[in-house]
C-alpha cells in the first residue's frame, strides 16, 4: 500500500516537474528558433521522454511505467504550451 502511495506521489511529481522545466525552457531558449514552429513537437518531445525514462524506472523498484508515461505526458504538455508562449514573447531588455 505505501509502495503504491509513493509511486503514485513520485509519478505526480515528475509530470509536473518535468512539465514546468520544459515549458520554461521552450518559453525562454527556444523562442527564437525554427524548430519551435514544429506542429508535433510536444509529441514527439513526450515520446522521447517516455522512451527515455523507461529503463531507468524499470530498475527502480517502487516505480513503475506508469512514472515514465507521467513524465512523458508532462513534458509533452510543457512543450506544447511553451510554443504557445513563444507567440508573443516579452522584450529582451525588461525596462
Amino acid at each position: 500500500m505505501i509502495g503504491l502511495i509513493a509511486g503514485g506521489v513520485i509519478a505526480g511529481v515528475a509530470g509536473v516537474y518535468g512539465h514546468i522545466a520544459s515549458r520554461k525552457f521552450v518559453g525562454k531558449r527556444l523562442r527564437y528558433t525554427k524548430f519551435v514552429e514544429k506542429p508535433m513537437l510536444g509529441v514527439w518531445a513526450g515520446v522521447a521522454t517516455t522512451i527515455v525514462a523507461a529503463p531507468v524506472v524499470a530498475i527502480l523498484p517502487i516505480v513503475g511505467a506508469g512514472t515514465a508515461i507521467a513524465a512523458g505526458l508532462g513534458v509533452g504538455t510543457g512543450v506544447t504550451l511553451g510554443v504557445g508562449d513563444t507567440k508573443n514573447p516579452p522584450p529582451l531588455l525588461e525596462d
